[in-house]
């Protein structure tokens, strides 16, 4: 029986009597294999080479993350999360893999990892997200007393930023159904009238609408919830051909991707002329809008699922006195219950 071996890698070389002449390693960058291709021994330098790669050196950082990796505190995380998190990772493995587990209780190291995060400093964001996931790895460890200290606590953040002021104004949201086709426009729709995230939307079965309302279970928080479905989406839903188990597919009927959508929904962003605004920032807008009507931070929490805090630091970030609407709204609803 052929026996397949992933990630072979050859190259091919000249010797010194010009003989031309392949090298085997077990992968690009990997040992040298030296026994004959298609040979036994061949096979059992491949599968040695790569049980030794997954095999952490005892005493080492690598270790850590390999019980991390194994670890509820990992694997319960949303498959987005983990793919994140893997990114990242494989970073600190290249950098701090083999860092002695008894170094991590020197104070210095803490200044170690600092000048490694600051190497991205030029990109905030990637640099906060490098710590962050250190830190979860060195909390996890403490946690389960493999070391004393968690030298990445409370190490602050490069990023300044927020999104919570990115809120799509009602002519973006105009301007991009009026190119989108049909898949995008019903992804929107979906998203600005519950306010719920791209990878809970990508995933909403048919079986989740009733004809009224909307029940899903939110994969980042756990939250269960049940929102009323208003009547234009409502009327896009009923109109919409099921095509398969879930409600949102693509121009082919079936299933997005997380990358495939994102990659759509970048190109007719461009197309539209919306260049800061995501399919993320679409959450923060279902809520602004909800605020707008007269919904209460409980009424608007209940039905996104997001925190209390959360919907009070969207509105706080989006008005603070900026939006004339919400101002409109406050007296319409004064000059109803008084003449003075």
């Amino acid at each position: 029986m052929r026996v397949v071996l992933k990630g072979i890698h050859k190259v091919n070389g000249r010797l010194a009597t010009g003989e031309l002449k392949t090298y085997y390693y077990a992968w690009r960058g990997g040992p040298q294999i030296k026994a004959k291709p298609g040979t036994p021994e061949f096979v059992r330098e491949y599968h040695e080479a790569h049980a030794s790669a997954r095999q952490p050196r005892a005493g080492t950082f690598m270790t850590i993350i390999a019980r991390y990796k194994a670890a509820p505190e990992f694997t319960g995380l949303a498959q987005s999360t983990r793919r994140s998190y893997l990114a990242y990772i494989k970073l600190i493995e290249e950098e701090f893999g083999d860092l002695p587990v008894a170094a991590l209780a020197d104070r210095r190291v803490r200044g170690e990892f600092k000048s490694w995060r600051d190497r991205f400093g030029n990109t905030p964001r990637k640099a906060d997200f490098a710590w962050t996931v250190l830190a979860r790895i060195l909390s996890f460890a403490k946690d389960r007393g493999i070391v004393t200290v968690n030298p990445c606590e409370r190490g602050g953040r490069l990023y300044s930023g927020s999104r919570r002021e990115k809120i799509w104004a009602e002519e973006d949201i105009a301007s991009l159904l009026s190119i989108a086709p049909k898949e995008i426009q019903l992804s929107l729709m979906l998203a600005i009238w519950t306010g719920q995230r791209q990878g809970d939307l990508l995933r909403l079965p048919w079986s989740a609408y009733d004809g009224s309302h909307i029940r899903l279970q939110q994969s980042k928080t756990g939250r269960r919830i049940v929102m009323p479905v208003g009547t234009p989406l409502k009327a896009l839903l009923d109109a919409t051909e099921h095509r398969g188990p879930v409600i949102l597919t693509n121009s082919l009927g079936r299933p997005w991707t997380g990358d495939g959508f994102r990659s759509s929904w970048g190109k007719l962003s461009d197309r539209a002329g919306i260049n800061d605004l995501t399919f993320h920032d679409l959450r923060g807008t279902a809520v602004v809008r909800l605020a707008i009507a007269g919904a209460t931070v409980p009424q608007i929490a209940t039905f996104t699922g997001h925190s209390l805090r959360d919907v009070e630091a969207i509105l706080d970030a989006h008005y603070l006195g900026r939006d004339v609407q919400l101002a409109e709204a406050a007296v319409l609803k004064l000059e109803a219950r008084t003449k003075l």
